[in-house]
Formats: structure tokens, C-alpha cells, sequence
């Protein structure tokens, strides 16, 4: 496969991937972070003469493997075995069409691992075991007591505590989504750091405020995007919103970093709409 079609896959299953990162880390963004890892992964592997024959499965282990490093690293999960003993029990069928990814997160890892894969990515036994590197049997097993958690789980309060907004950074936020809502760019421009990087997630990276000022002109340009106040995942948002569309929920979100008064990050999910997927958001006064 040529480096141009092994991208091409990549941009075509990101999605699919995005799906599996979001719900082992809980989280919409924290997933983004660790899909991006993933194929940073994946490009170098190919780049050093990897031969794949399945793409999606050998993927789907490097992302799991990432998002284990990640929950290692963050510890906030605990490592289960992976030669669980298989159940007699019948195998539950799949029900978690109500359960957010913060649910997901509440689940063992190699629970959360077969859950994920079968359920909602449809893969068979065999591959969730050899992406989650376990026996079959430990594969089913895991599959059967994670569909009985989770059913369990989708009926109990969520106490998974959310990061706490701070004042100031709510008020930093409505500043900026004031400027965005009256078309006040220049004085966006005038809050960056000299090195603000931007994210345009799934589309292109940009660093310094004089390249970055373009992406401003761009949202200018385009009518039909209407903008909030909001939380994301408990962190400080803005909320966009289509007009062509029902404006029931948002079409993306922006995330912002802050060096004192100066903005540092912008990571801006227009061109990543998998990410809305379940996300836990909130638009606020």
C-alpha cells in the first residue's frame, strides 16, 4: 500500500477509531488525543516498512494500547487480568444505546475493551481477543460481565466528578465568545500569545499569531455559524451551532488554552464532527 493510500484509510477510519479512543478514556477530547497518537503511531510503523493485512484490527490495537498508556498515565483505572474465566452464564445481548462515555470508563478495562469492540464496532470474539492480546474464552467472558456492568451502570447516578470551571475561566470564555458573536476579530487577534498554537483538528495544525490570523478571517467569511457559551466534558467551551440546521445541539466545539490573558491553544472541532458523538456538553447562561 502506497503512503497515499495508507493515509487515505486512516482519514476513513478515524472516525471508527475515534469511537473506540472516546469510550476507553471516558472522554471526547482525551480520545481525540489519544487517536491522533494512535496514527502518529501507525505512519511511523508504516513508514518503517510494517506490512499489514488488516488494517482496522491492527489499528484498533495500537489505539488500545495507546489508551491504555494514557489511563496509566492519567491513573485513574485500575489493570484487570486478561485470563478472566469464561462464565456459563448465557451472553447477554448488547444494550448501550443510552450509555455516555463517562459510563464506559466505569467498566474494567478489558470489559470496556470487548464492550466497545463488539457492541458498538461490531468485531467478532476472535479479533477483540487478539486486539486486547487475551485468550478467546477471556475475550467472551469479559464481553458477558461488561454487558451485565453496563446494564447495571446505565441505571445509577453517573458520580464521575467533572474538572470544576473556575470563575476566571468561564469569564475568559464569554469574553471571547462575545467577540466571535459581534464579529470582533481584531480584538481576538490583540488576546493571542505571539506562539498560540491552533488545532484544527483532522485538518491541519497552524503556530505564531501571524498565520493564525487567517483562521479568523475564514469564521468571518461564513454566515451561518451562530455561537455560545458552554461547557464541554466540564471544561470551558464555545458552543457552534449551524443555522441551516435543527440548532438542537451543537455542530462543534472550541477549546481554548490561556497563558495569563493571552491565548496559548486554540483547538477548534469543525472538521472532527465524530467528536459530537455523545459528548457531554451544556450551554450556559
Amino acid at each position: 500500500m502506497t503512503t497515499e493510500d495508507f493515509e487515505t484509510r486512516l482519514r476513513e477510519l478515524r472516525p471508527r477509531l475515534h469511537r473506540y479512543c472516546a469510550r476507553m478514556t471516558g472522554s471526547t477530547v482525551d480520545g481525540e488525543d489519544v487517536l491522533q497518537d494512535t496514527l502518529v503511531k501507525a505512519l511511523r510503523a508504516h513508514a518503517e516498512g510494517s506490512v499489514v493485512e488488516n488494517l482496522e484490527p491492527w489499528l484498533l490495537r495500537i489505539a488500545h494500547n495507546t489508551s491504555l498508556d494514557f489511563l496509566r498515565r492519567r491513573a485513574r483505572s485500575n489493570v484487570v487480568s486478561l485470563t478472566e474465566d469464561l462464565e456459563d452464564a448465557p451472553m447477554p445481548e448488547a444494550d448501550i444505546v443510552a450509555v455516555g462515555f463517562q459510563t464506559f470508563l466505569r467498566l474494567p478495562e478489558l470489559q470496556r475493551c470487548a464492550v466497545i469492540l463488539k457492541d458498538v464496532l461490531g468485531h467478532s470474539i476472535d479479533e477483540i481477543a487478539a486486539i486486547a492480546d487475551c485468550t478467546p474464552a477471556a475475550a467472551k467472558s469479559a464481553l458477558q460481565r461488561g454487558r451485565v456492568a453496563l446494564r447495571q451502570l446505565a441505571g445509577q447516578p453517573d458520580d464521575t466528578r467533572l474538572p470544576i470551571m473556575s470563575d476566571a475561566a468561564r469569564r475568559k470564555m464569554a469574553a471571547y465568545v462575545q467577540l466571535f458573536k459581534s464579529g470582533d476579530f481584531d480584538a481576538i487577534r490583540a488576546m493571542l500569545a505571539d506562539d498560540v498554537k491552533l488545532d484544527l483538528v483532522n485538518r491541519l495544525k497552524l503556530e505564531g499569531r501571524s498565520d493564525i490570523g487567517r483562521y479568523f478571517t475564514r469564521y468571518a467569511e461564513e454566515t451561518r455559524w451562530r455561537f455560545a457559551l458552554g461547557a464541554v466534558e466540564g471544561r470551558p467551551a464555545m458552543l457552534v451551532f449551524d443555522s441551516n440546521g435543527p440548532m438542537e445541539e451543537p455542530s462543534h466545539f472550541v477549546l481554548l488554552g490561556w497563558r495569563e490573558e493571552r491565548i496559548v491553544t486554540i483547538r477548534d472541532f469543525l472538521f472532527a464532527p465524530y467528536t459530537i458523538e455523545a459528548v457531554d456538553w451544556v450551554r450556559l447562561a
